[in-house]
C-alpha cells in the first residue's frame, strides 16, 4: 500500500475558486440590482407620465367648465339686464296713463287768473312755476291741487310780486299721491 501525498497548493486552488465564485455572484447580484432598479425607474416614470395625462386631462376639463361657467354668468347678466329692461317697460306703460290724468287735473284743477310758466316732473314731484293775479289765487290754486285724486298737499315755495305784469310769479311743488295717501287724508279731519 502506497500512500499519495499531495503536495499540489489545493487549498490555494479552492480559495481562488471561491473567490471567484463569489466575485461571479456579487457582479451577478449588482447586475440583477442595477436592472431592477432601471426597470422601477422605467415603471415610475411611466406611472408618472400617467399620472400627468390625467392632470392635464382634468386641468382641460377645468378650462372647459370654467368657460361654461363664464358662459353661464354671462347668460344670468344677460338676463338680469332684459328683466330690468322688461320691468322699466312695464312700469313706463303702466304710468303712461297716469301722466295723462297728471295734464288732465292740471288743467281741471286750475283757477281763474293763474297759468303755469314751467313745470318739470323728477319722479313723483312736480315743480310748478306759474303766475297769478293776486296771492288768493295761489292759495285757491293749491287748494285745488289738493283736492285732486292724483296730487298730495303741494308745497308753496315762493311767492314775488312780478313789477312788469302786476301778478305774482310762485313756485310750489306737489307730489303725486298715492292711494292710501288719498285715503288718510279722507279719513283724517
Amino acid at each position: 500500500m502506497t500512500i499519495d501525498i499531495n503536495l499540489l497548493p489545493w487549498r490555494e486552488v479552492q480559495r481562488e475558486r471561491r473567490s471567484r465564485r463569489f466575485l461571479m455572484i456579487l457582479s451577478l447580484a449588482a447586475l440583477l440590482g442595477a436592472v431592477g432598479a432601471w426597470g422601477l425607474s422605467l415603471w415610475y416614470e411611466q406611472a408618472l407620465d400617467a399620472q400627468q395625462r390625467r392632470n392635464d386631462h382634468v386641468l382641460a376639463q377645468i378650462q372647459h367648465l370654467d368657460k361654461d361657467i363664464k358662459a353661464i354668468r354671462d347668460y344670468q347678466a344677460l338676463r338680469e339686464r332684459m328683466l330690468a329692461q322688461i320691468e322699466l317697460i312695464g312700469e313706463l306703460q303702466a304710468s303712461r296713463p297716469q301722466t295723462v290724468r297728471v295734464f288732465n287735473q292740471l288743467a281741471a284743477s286750475l283757477e281763474d287768473g293763474v297759468y303755469y310758466t314751467q313745470l318739470s316732473r323728477q319722479g313723483q314731484r312736480l315743480d310748478i312755476v306759474g303766475l297769478a293775479e293776486t296771492n288768493r289765487q295761489v292759495s285757491d290754486q293749491m287748494r285745488a291741487l289738493a283736492a285732486t285724486e292724483v296730487f298730495a298737499t303741494p308745497t308753496l315755495s315762493e311767492v314775488q310780486a312780478d313789477e312788469a305784469s302786476g301778478h305774482r310769479r310762485f313756485d310750489m311743488s306737489v307730489g303725486e299721491a298715492t292711494w292710501q295717501e288719498k285715503a288718510h287724508d279722507e279719513v283724517t279731519p
